[in-house]
């Protein structure tokens, strides 16, 4: 068979297994489509079916095939996180600043210290840090991993909730959109390569003038024009960024953080964040699983994934009922808002992803950060979803 027919049955397999486990098994309220697609690659991975039928998996997974899969990928998940920054509502933030600040740095900052100390625990074992790491980047890396949320899944989940365009929803939209702020920007201190410093600095200064014309560009363009030139701006925000060392990741949310959403209609843009989820983002939760590893041993691994859930979840719920307790919050609120925060997914993935190519962390670190992804989104829906027909006084209560 050629390299296009082995492709071809790569996506069948990629399509029709985890769609097939979702609908039929039912799994969707506690294990979205998004989450099954995630496990089903790591199944897929070299860890499980690489181990147990290599020579298939050798077969279907050439490196040929891989390279193909590889290069959608890319593409899909920057428009991913594309979108994600463009659907930033910083002036909402600003407007509610005191009440926003304090609770988007607690739900930030105690989840970091306490996953940064998980990774300092990592650290008496070798098998965890990559070999380009410094201690600090491995524990900053990992910490921020912990603190992490998914704006784009957290986003999917309270639609089903049917809480998005309600008060609640949008304030929790308001703490997540901080936060991400905050997530790439650390994660761009630890891509700095003083070594390539100069490059890295050009880049921005040179993204700060463009921005500044295309936002003027922007807003004399006809809409339909905008989404041409926006996708030509994401391409080129990503190859300047991943010249410069700072990875392509970072310029593609950068291309989105500086456009407004306004620009584009909301149909729209959730259409395309669907059409992208349902099309192409089932290639990168394959590509992600061909990563997964467990040189140092499944039960390691399993243990590394268990602690790391239990301190982003602790850290994500303590931050949040600090916050409660600062800012006078009703009986149960912060636990509603910090449950629906934890949610990792696809931006923690993303941000391990980065961490891996940087070699900032080890495969196995990778798969442990991958499972606390999962299991941390799993459990979203079913402990909120009660927690809400208990107080449904929350929906409609304003910051």
């Amino acid at each position: 068979m050629n390299t296009t027919e082995i492709y071809l049955i790569a996506m069948a397999i990629i399509f029709s297994v985890p769609y097939l486990l979702w609908r039929v098994g039912r799994t969707d309220h506690w294990a979205p489509l998004v989450v099954v697609q995630i496990l089903t690659g790591i199944a897929l991975g070299p860890g499980v079916l690489g181990a147990a039928f290599p020579e298939y998996y050798g077969f279907v997974f050439n490196p040929a095939v891989i390279g193909a899969l590889n290069g959608l990928a890319w593409w899909a998940v920057m428009l991913f996180v594309f979108i994600a920054g463009i659907e930033l509502d910083l002036r909402a933030a600003w407007q509610h600043r005191r009440e926003s600040g304090i609770t988007a740095s607690l739900a930030l900052g105690v989840p970091l210290v306490f996953g940064s100390a998980a990774a300092l625990l990592l650290l008496l074992w070798p098998g965890w840090m990559g070999p380009a790491a410094q201690p600090w980047q491995f524990v900053l890396g990992l910490g921020m991993a912990c603190a992490v949320t998914a704006l784009p899944i957290l986003i999917l989940l309270m639609e089903k909730l049917e809480i998005l365009r309600l008060p609640l929803g949008q304030r929790i939209l308001r703490y997540a959109s901080l936060d991400d702020v905050a997530i790439w920007a650390v994660l761009a201190l630890i891509l700095m390569d003083w070594t390539r410093v100069g490059r890295q600095l050009a880049f921005l200064a040179a993204f700060a003038l463009a921005a500044l014309a295309l936002r003027a560009l922007m807003q004399r363009l006809p809409a339909m024009d905008r989404w041409y030139v926006a996708l030509i701006w994401l391409a080129v925000c990503g190859l300047g960024a991943d010249w410069s060392g700072l990875h392509y990741m970072v310029g593609a949310f950068l291309a989105g953080a500086v456009l407004d959403a306004h620009w584009f209609e909301q149909k729209q843009m959730d259409l395309l964040r669907h059409h992208v989820l349902l099309v192409a983002m089932p290639v990168f939760f394959l590509s992600t699983g061909l990563r997964t590893q467990w040189g140092v041993g499944g039960a390691a691994v399993f243990a590394a994934a268990a602690l790391l859930l239990a301190v982003s979840v602790a850290g994500k719920l303590a931050g949040l009922r600090l916050a409660g307790r600062l800012l006078g919050w009703a009986p149960g609120e912060a636990s509603v808002i910090g449950w629906l925060l934890q949610t990792k997914a696809l931006i923690m993935i993303i941000f391990a992803n980065i961490l891996l190519d940087k070699q900032v962390i080890t495969a196995n670190s990778f798969t442990a950060l991958l499972l606390m992804a999962v299991g941390s989104t799993m459990l979203t829906t079913p402990v909120v979803k009660p927690m809400l027909a208990r107080m449904p006084q929350l929906l409609g209560r304003r910051a």
